[in-house]
């Protein structure tokens, strides 16, 4: 930097403000700091930098693979508005969603020198036995809350369920079939809940859960079994799969079937991917607002830097009502 400023001809601190990116320095001066820096090959020492300001403007995400929509919407939507805000983002997958494992990641990224740890949780980790939080770091869940002295952001996976099940309920349908997600899934389970005590409390007949893992081949052979095991008489009219891609798989499954969505069967899904509104017919769903929650993520994140407080932030969630939903044919409704 003192070469910088030398060959400039400008004081050290002048140049020091065009290194951090300050405002208070005249255009024509930012210009000539940084020509300089271009031709001394001159880079901020962004390590000694974040010494200084006791910052390293870096985000750490601790994730289980990007296969599942949710996740992988949820790190680009952490990331994306991160760097919006002038942060970086170092992203750390563990293996297994183990509280081993999660605990090995955090080490790993406070080795590595960031501000905040983001987990995205999936899965039924063991806190309370084995994931270690650090002390040093704040940590964010992207998640259900499972301790106080942690913040978590989650999507109303309650008042999004019920509006799934209920847009069924209120077209006509007797009771809804569920496609569930993946074993052990936080997200999966508390759907499932919610759908179970929804038809529970209107003392609908609750039918088996069908077994999927969040993929559209899971929907396709959890719907492909049902079928082949059920009377037609006694086919679903109406069903709730838990995330879109399961619903596709459905979509192929009841086509082969010769039954028609939404004149004989009626889907609703969850999470709003792109795509489901070009199936055939356009899916009704659940929609997640990711932006949002990229938003939030940061701002608690800035926060909690700050010293404020864990706290627990819901999302809202949205029915996006397409085609996929219709009254149950006469005979069917009884």
């Amino acid at each position: 930097m003192r070469d910088v400023a030398r060959v400039a001809g400008l004081s050290l601190q002048t140049v020091s403000r065009v290194a951090n990116g300050e405002p208070n320095v005249n255009a024509d001066t930012r210009d000539r700091v940084l020509g300089v820096m271009r031709d001394l090959g001159y880079r901020p020492n962004l390590a000694a930098r974040a010494m200084r300001r006791g910052s390293f403007k870096t985000i750490g995400i601790v994730y289980q693979g990007l296969h599942a929509v949710g996740t992988r919407r949820t790190v680009e939507a952490v990331s994306e508005y991160a760097a919006l805000k002038g942060y970086a983002t170092t992203l750390m997958p563990i293996a297994a969603a183990t509280g081993l494992a999660t605990s090995g990641a955090f080490t790993r990224l406070e080795e590595m020198a960031v501000d905040v740890l983001v987990l995205i949780v999936t899965s039924q980790i063991e806190y309370d036995s084995k994931v270690q939080f650090p002390t040093g770091v704040p940590a964010i869940l992207v998640g259900p809350q499972s301790t106080p002295e942690v913040s978590a952001l989650d999507s109303d996976q309650t008042g999004g369920t019920t509006a799934a099940v209920r847009h069924l309920l209120d077209a006509g349908h007797r009771t809804v079939h569920h496609i569930a997600g993946a074993p052990g899934s936080f997200f999966a389970a508390r759907r499932e809940e919610v759908w179970r005590g929804l038809l529970e409390r209107e003392e609908r007949p609750v039918p088996a859960p069908l077994s999927g893992d969040w993929t559209a081949r899971s929907g396709y052979r959890a719907v492909r079994r049902l079928l082949e095991t059920t009377p037609p008489e006694e086919y679903p009219t109406a069903i709730f799969s838990a995330n879109d891609q399961m619903a596709l798989g459905a979509y192929r499954a009841l086509g082969e079937a010769g039954l028609r969505i939404p004149h004989d069967v009626s889907i609703v899904g969850f999470d709003d991917i792109e795509e489901a509104a070009d199936f055939s017919p356009p899916l009704t769903t659940i929609a997640q607002d990711w932006d949002l929650l990229g938003r939030e993520a940061l701002r608690v994140a800035k926060e909690s830097l700050a010293g404020a407080p864990p706290q627990e932030v819901l999302l809202p969630t949205r029915l996006v009502i397409r085609e996929s939903v219709a009254p149950p044919r006469p005979s069917a409704a009884g």
